[in-house]
């Protein structure tokens, strides 16, 4: 299939699905990165502004904050999701039954954001978070210019 998806994300991001690499519909494959401010976060758990858990017990619920913390995070060093090289995701006691409640709270926090966060990204299972109400947790790396 075609190296790029037809949308340049950010003039310092472009993202590209290479050809003899799958393209999947949640993320592009390969980011490339010409920007000159590299922003990392910390991982977003699903705290609201008080540090009180959203969504306890609910993937969905805790997955669209987490993508909403890291929104704000962007934002508060002038960036958005079109800047993002890579998203790194800790869902506790991962298994693939999990996915459409992941997907369903991405897609929550994705309307509410006006975009589709399509960077590359890993997803993996880990036995505990922070606090045991903690179910998911996401963190961001980005390039601004």
């Amino acid at each position: 299939m075609g190296s790029h998806d037809g949308k340049a994300d950010s003039m310092a991001i472009t993202l590209v699905n290479p050809s003899g690499l799958p393209e999947v519909e949640a993320y592009r494959q390969v980011s490339i990165a010409t920007g000159s401010r590299l922003v990392h976060m910390a991982g977003q758990v699903a705290w609201d502004a008080e540090g009180v858990t959203v969504g306890e017990g609910d993937l969905a619920a805790q997955v669209e904050q987490c993508y909403l913390n890291v929104g704000t995070a962007l934002a508060g060093a002038g960036g958005s999701f079109d800047d993002v090289v890579k998203l790194t995701v800790y869902v506790v006691d991962w298994t693939p039954e999990k996915m459409p409640l992941f997907l369903e709270g991405a897609a929550r926090a994705a309307a509410k954001l006006g975009v589709t966060p399509v960077p590359p990204g890993t997803l993996l299972g880990v036995a505990a978070l922070d606090v045991p109400e903690h179910l998911v947790e996401i963190e961001a790396t980005a390039v601004l210019d």
